[in-house]
């Protein structure tokens, strides 16, 4: 191996090193102090649903998501995907949404009406779907943009579901849940600040 490579290694090492640092310290902050985070794990408590913070978990991932929750319990933050505090508050509110919804209304994951219903209420509860973000996303629109992105981003993520044959079948399912899963905000008694 040369020199060189040797460097390059070592670069990315400090490189990821330094975000699961960041990523546990934020971590950290957004546990005792975020007011959406200390609200969702009060709810997950009310609901006998114990989620100790060891089972959230900061690790490199792929390009293609910020964080991930696991029906066992566990919630993976994308340790390089966050370019500041509130993008990683916004998608632990939206995994501890699916822990929520998991935990309280035993969630079936291969059930695409089950997938789709909380994929629309933590894309819409989360914060996820917030103008800003939109905006940075590419998509303005300032007619039901909210609504537009949860409904977007729930066919995106029901898609890869293994039981889901097609985008359109992707699509069909969440406009079924769609009235139902949307004007449900539990345990929130409302979606907060969509526009922001």
């Amino acid at each position: 191996m040369k020199a060189g490579e040797n460097a390059d290694i070592e670069r990315e090492h400090d490189r990821v090193e330094a975000q699961h640092h960041r990523c546990e310290q934020w971590k950290t902050e957004l546990l005792n102090y975020s007011p959406s985070v200390v609200f969702m794990f009060k709810h997950l408590k009310l609901s006998r649903c114990l989620v100790p913070s060891s089972n959230i978990v900061c690790a490199p991932c792929d390009l293609t998501r910020s964080g991930g929750f696991h029906p066992a319990g566990a919630i993976i933050l994308c340790q390089g995907h966050f370019g500041d505090k509130k993008h990683m508050e916004d998608t632990l509110t939206h995994e501890l949404v699916h822990m929520y919804d998991h935990c309280k209304f035993s969630v079936d994951w291969k059930n695409l009406r089950h997938h789709a219903c909380s994929k629309i209420r933590a894309n819409s509860l989360s914060g996820d779907c917030r103008y800003m973000r939109e905006l940075g996303r590419g998509f303005v629109s300032f007619s039901k943009q909210h609504q537009a992105c949860v409904r977007r981003r729930a066919i995106l993520s029901v898609r890869p579901n293994s039981m889901c044959p097609d985008e359109a079948a992707a699509e069909r399912v969440v406009n079924e849940v769609w009235g139902c899963c949307f004007s449900d905000t539990r345990p929130f008694d409302e979606v907060s600040c969509a526009f922001p």
